[in-house]
């Protein structure tokens, strides 16, 4: 079996919902793309697509290696486009799109920086909370956070995100700290308007079969068992206080006016300062992730594969999420 060529038609299939689709955009027969796909499975033991005469669908253990094929793929493609262009300077026009806050915060300050790298780049950035159609609307990129849905797009992640309760010291100081998410009707939470986003509220690990409250005789604070299992649960608490927009949660934490839930990646400076502590952290939720993702192409420029190795780098550096920017040492990558 030719592992690439398996791999490449499990892909098209997947992303293509279609044996005819996959096989007609390959030139090959249906019946071909089939034998592929059922050596590989037979290859690896176990069933990637459920197939019948309507639909394809992608098993569990489909769609997690449907993402590793994506970026092997990738990987390989810029490997044989690295040699082929060989001290090749990166020029062209390229185009990002990344959501509002955490593009002004993570992008926006790394696009000058790459310019003086790669000069005979240029650089446009959308920053929209929409989810933007790539291939669609023209962009090269995009920076994204949280869980991928299933895509024909190529996503790599960059970076781990948490979701975590902070507040200014001032306020925990007044008002005392939530030894458990069940404590935290009784503390003023900041939280998002309901036609904004988190419906289903702010999500915490908690050990199991407790229902989100603590056992009977557990001690305040002891928080999951030692083997760290748990099951995460969802809470909506209350407060006097919501708003549709993340920046102004994040502005009234500071200022001390009750509990938010926010993103580490929205925070880290903030808790690195002194500005904000972290409360109910033993009871944090499993990460999601940070993502770029690119339409697929069997040739990516020079430039976005630059752009993507540049975003890894940075983003794998804890200074980074402290607001240090590349190559200015104490400079806020929030300013």
């Amino acid at each position: 079996m030719d592992k690439l060529k398996a791999f490449e038609s499990f892909v098209s299939v997947a992303t293509k919902g279609s044996l005819t689709a996959a096989a007609k955009a390959e030139g090959v027969a249906p019946a071909i793309m089939g034998r592929r796909l059922d050596a590989l499975e037979e290859h690896l033991g176990v069933k990637l697509l459920v197939r019948t005469t309507r639909r394809i669908t992608l098993t569990h253990e489909g769609s997690a290696f449907l993402e590793d094929c994506q970026r092997l793929l990738a990987d390989v493609a810029n490997a044989e486009a690295s040699v082929s262009e060989g001290g090749v300077k990166a020029s062209g026009h390229l185009r990002i799109t990344a959501p509002a806050g955490f593009g002004r915060r993570h992008v926006a300050p790394l696009v000058p920086r790459f310019r003086e790298l790669h000069p005979e780049v240029t650089i446009s950035l959308n920053l929209s909370d929409r989810v933007v159609d790539l291939a669609g609307e023209g962009f090269d990129c995009a920076v994204r956070v949280g869980d991928m849905p299933d895509s024909s797009l190529v996503s790599v992640r960059l970076a781990d995100n948490r979701r975590l309760c902070v507040a200014a010291p001032r306020y925990l100081q007044q008002h005392g700290t939530p030894q458990h998410p069940a404590e935290l009707a009784r503390f003023d939470c900041l939280t998002l308007s309901s036609d904004a986003s988190q419906t289903r509220g702010w999500a915490f690990r908690v050990p199991r079969n407790t229902g989100g409250r603590k056992q009977e005789g557990a001690v305040p604070g002891a928080g999951l068992p030692a083997d760290g299992a748990g099951e995460v649960v969802h809470f909506k608490p209350g407060g006097p206080l919501d708003c549709s927009d993340g920046q102004v949660l994040h502005d009234w934490c500071l200022a001390g006016y009750g509990i938010a839930w926010r993103s580490t990646w929205e925070v880290e400076a903030e808790i690195a300062a002194g500005l904000l502590v972290p409360v109910l952290e033993e009871f944090g939720a499993p990460p999601n992730g940070i993502y770029v993702v690119f339409p697929q192409r069997k040739h990516l420029p020079l430039r976005l594969r630059l752009w993507m190795d540049y975003l890894k780098h940075h983003y794998g550096q804890a200074t980074f999420w402290r607001g240090v920017l590349p190559g200015a040492p104490g400079r806020s990558a929030a300013a």
